[in-house]
């Protein structure tokens, strides 16, 4: 799912980053993670396809699975906060909000953030924005919808390509079915259209 430029969304929350002024290259992108079995697919198949990416990871995994964690980093890929816990921002304080960015913070060093679920109110932005650059993307895959074929996944996952692309997968055990599919693809094409996977620098 392509999040145009006039989407409501983007005009709301101008502050947050939702594609990037870069026409040679696109910059893909995984929530949740590390998941054991994974990450390790993930790395290997960016690793055929000389690309780069952003892990947006959770405290709590990186807590109970420093060894990937690492490993993400080793292989030269950045890393950005996702909360410790996978909080959604509606309806939670914004003490308690931040106490959960700042657990995830004690492990994960980066000024990159991105809310679970797109989930974040207009006080929690304010502050977060304050700390991080909040990243959004351009391309939501849905690769943990359940009931969107890998086919569908696939195709939504290059829909209208081009550089400066932020594209959403998730390194987790519900997505693996769609993302597997999907990621090799989306590597294929923008080798096709000569675009680079770079990492997202700010």
């Amino acid at each position: 799912m392509r999040i145009k430029k006039g989407n409501i969304l983007r005009k709301i929350f101008s502050s947050m980053v939702w594609s990037i002024d870069d026409k040679e290259s696109i910059f893909i992108t995984f929530d949740d993670g590390p998941t054991p079995g994974v990450t390790e697919w993930i790395l290997n198949t960016l690793d055929r396809y000389d690309a780069k990416a952003t892990f947006f990871v959770l405290g709590k995994n990186v807590e109970l699975y420093p060894d990937l964690y690492q490993m993400i980093l080793d292989r030269g890929h950045k890393v950005g906060n996702h909360t410790y816990s996978h909080q959604k921002g509606w309806g939670m304080s914004l003490e308690r909000y931040i106490e959960d960015v700042d657990l995830a913070s004690d492990m994960v060093h980066s000024e990159l953030f991105r809310p679970p679920y797109a989930q974040i109110t207009r006080s929690q932005l304010r502050v977060m924005c304050q700390r991080f650059k909040v990243v959004m993307w351009t391309v939501l895959t849905r690769d943990y919808n359940r009931h969107l074929s890998p086919k569908k996944c696939m195709r939504a996952s290059v829909e209208g390509m081009q550089g400066g692309d932020i594209i959403a997968f998730h390194d987790s055990a519900k997505s693996f079915r769609n993302m597997s599919h999907a990621l090799p693809f989306v590597l294929r094409t923008a080798r096709d259209k000569g675009l680079k996977c770079k990492i997202i620098e700010l």
